[in-house]
């Protein structure tokens, strides 16, 4: 049984986007509602080899001064772990007509292209090579443009309203995508003097701008975060309180967990989560936003393993995001998959057991079955959780979870 608080750190989806985004501007940035997580790390490195002052104030605030930069070649070590490195191709092409980035990493569950990315700086006026694992791009200027998305891509409809913020003239983003991230990295481009409209909508409406100016500003909380522990909470049975966050954010989760037998009960920036612990089977689709998060997928596979009847979550965004379903089975979950569809027998209880997280979520997903497995539940690749999670250990310790950190991934190899 969990019971009590358990408040939200700002969103990684959102401050990946956004510490690229500061390259644009001629001054200071404060950024508030940092999340303590290692992509932000990465990136804050990353910034500083190209030339930033990049200077905390308190674990949750950074101060960025991007104003001496003058190198556009971000190929370190740090781009190649991370996927959101990509952003930096809009906000070092924007800045200097500029960019050779490396191809971003991150997480491996599928084909990730960036083509839409391409497409995109393409039609704003750049040429576009890839030698060498590194992506170069350069303008002699930057020219708004209508840049109709095959796909609602988040990246790319981010990577291209940064890089049209500073071109001349007008740019039309159709088809555009509308998760939260996305309307919290335009606010923060606003905040520099930015002129964007239409965000959260299909259609986003950009005027080119010539300069951008420093500004403070607070990110989100993380709808991601936010949503694992509300599955946490429902697979431990209880009663917690989930802080710090903006409730119309999870509506899709929220409905899932009402029919899964939870009653919710919302407040300005909260949500309750009183759970049995006794659920019911239902089935999920991970759509675009405000649809079922693709990045809440497998907690919910874990959440729905112990549900009775059976479930079928299918995953419409990724093509191979299942790699983790043979690590929860050796925790007694009853998953079969097929093609993009999981099919999930609900069983009476899980048995802990050494297991290995394969991605970020993948790994959330593994805490979440060992709240609710008997006995002892070893997670390895723990670093794939740091990268998204705020000291997820201590979080759930306070809900009164049996958890604690017993190494390193440097102490297993």
């Amino acid at each position: 049984m969990l019971s009590g608080e358990v408040s939200i750190s700002g969103a990684k989806n959102a401050v990946v986007a956004i510490i690229p985004a500061a390259i644009l501007a001629q001054g200071e940035c404060l950024i508030e509602n940092l999340p303590c997580i290692e992509d932000v790390s990465s990136l804050v490195v990353t910034l500083r080899n190209l030339g930033a002052k990049c200077e905390y104030i308190n674990e949750s605030t950074l101060k960025i001064d991007t104003s001496d930069v003058k190198d556009f070649c971000a190929t370190d070590e740090g781009v190649k772990k991370i996927r959101a490195s990509y952003y930096l191709m809009g906000a070092l092409l924007a800045r200097f007509k500029r960019a050779e980035v490396a191809m971003p990493g991150g997480c491996n569950f599928g084909s990730r292209p960036i083509n839409l990315h391409i497409k995109g700086f393409k039609a704003l006026g750049a040429e576009v090579e890839i030698e060498h694992g590194i992506v170069k791009l350069k303008a002699d200027k930057l020219k708004g443009a209508n840049i109709y998305l095959d796909v609602a891509s988040v990246g790319a409809t981010i990577n291209i309203m940064i890089a049209a913020s500073m071109a001349e003239g007008k740019t039309i983003i159709e088809n555009a995508a509308k998760e939260p991230h996305i309307v919290d990295t335009a606010n923060f481009l606003n905040m520099l003097g930015a002129n964007i409209k239409g965000a959260g909508t299909d259609v986003i409406r950009i005027k080119g701008v010539e300069k951008l100016h420093g500004a403070e500003y607070t990110i989100i909380p993380d709808q991601i975060e936010a949503g694992t522990y509300m599955m946490a909470g429902a697979i431990a049975g209880g009663d917690i309180t989930v802080k710090n966050i903006i409730p119309k954010h999870m509506d899709s989760l929220s409905a899932k967990l009402e029919e899964m037998g939870c009653l919710i009960y919302e407040g300005d920036d909260y949500i309750r989560v009183v759970s049995s612990g006794n659920l019911v089977a239902t089935n999920v689709k991970t759509m675009a936003y405000p649809g079922f998060p693709t990045d809440l997928q497998p907690q919910m596979t874990a959440l729905l393993s112990i549900a009775e009847g059976t479930s079928i979550l299918t995953e419409n965004v990724w093509e191979n995001r299942f790699q983790y379903v043979n690590e929860l089975k050796r925790l007694g979950c009853n998953v079969t998959v097929e093609g993009r569809a999981a099919i999930i027998e609900g069983v009476k209880h899980l048995s802990g057991a050494e297991v290995s997280a394969t991605d970020l979520r993948a790994g959330a997903a593994l805490v979440i079955a060992g709240l609710a497995a008997k006995g002892k539940t070893y997670i390895g690749n723990v670093k794939y959780i740091d990268r998204g999670y705020e000291k997820i250990e201590e979080k759930l310790r306070k809900l009164g979870a049996g958890i604690e950190r017993i190494g390193t991934d440097d102490d297993e190899n």
